[in-house]
């Protein structure tokens, strides 16, 4: 049967590359989080809310997968996902005093420089459209990303990338429907590649709405 997407790999992986020596290719918070298929996760946001949880990522039958501890009043530079059981996946932590809006993800619910997983930041001060650049733990100096994030959040078509190449390995999609907006709901999806952490990619859909939010403050 002939498949309805054709997905870009980075140079040396994919289906018929052999297996990199060490842990699975593509993992970068878990395991447990890289399927060799794509995975689509829906994003629902409810807007009319103070309440922890108002931040949902779900499969495509509705099964809880994530959701988002939202800080409390006065600590607005740190953000827990947790999965479906209330365990701490990763902590997102803003650094308040950066030029590029830093921001640093932390295993499970640590601020510890050793857990540190990956920093994200914008690529730019000035931009009329998201660009983010991803910096994994053991890339210290920072000279060339490891991922990219680039597109536009309030049309929902952010595009993650595999370091500096055209090799996407996530797309996220407006999910809008006569319900959504009635309810208060803002729905969108994203797909995720094969044999990419779905946790890595979902923790920067979190960091995007962060942006956003900080976007509209301004």
């Amino acid at each position: 049967m002939e498949q309805p997407y054709v997905y870009a790999y980075p140079q040396g992986t994919g289906p018929s590359a052999p297996p990199p020596p060490g842990p699975q290719a593509g993992v970068i918070v878990d395991p447990r989080y890289c399927a060799p298929y794509p995975v689509d996760l829906t994003i629902v946001r409810k807007m009319m809310t103070l309440t922890d949880g108002n931040f949902a990522i779900t499969d495509v039958n509705g099964n809880l997968l994530f959701k988002v501890k939202e800080p409390v009043f006065g600590l607005h530079d740190k953000r827990i996902l947790l999965d479906a059981s209330g365990t701490p996946v990763v902590t997102l932590r803003e650094k308040m005093v950066s030029m590029h809006d830093r921001w640093q993800v932390f295993r499970g619910g640590s601020t510890e420089q050793r857990d540190l997983l990956y920093t994200v930041k914008r690529s730019s001060m000035l931009q009329l459209k998201t660009k983010l650049d991803v910096f994994l733990g053991h890339n210290k100096e920072e000279k060339r990303c490891d991922y990219r994030v680039k597109g536009s959040w309030l049309e929902r078509s952010c595009v993650v990338y595999a370091g500096e190449s055209d090799a996407i390995v996530a797309q996220m999609h407006r999910k809008h429907t006569v319900q959504s907006v009635f309810l208060g709901k803002d729905n969108f999806s994203v797909t995720v590649y094969p044999n990419v952490d779905y946790a890595f990619i979902a923790s920067l859909v979190v960091i995007l709405d962060d942006v956003n939010r900080e976007d509209r403050a301004a």
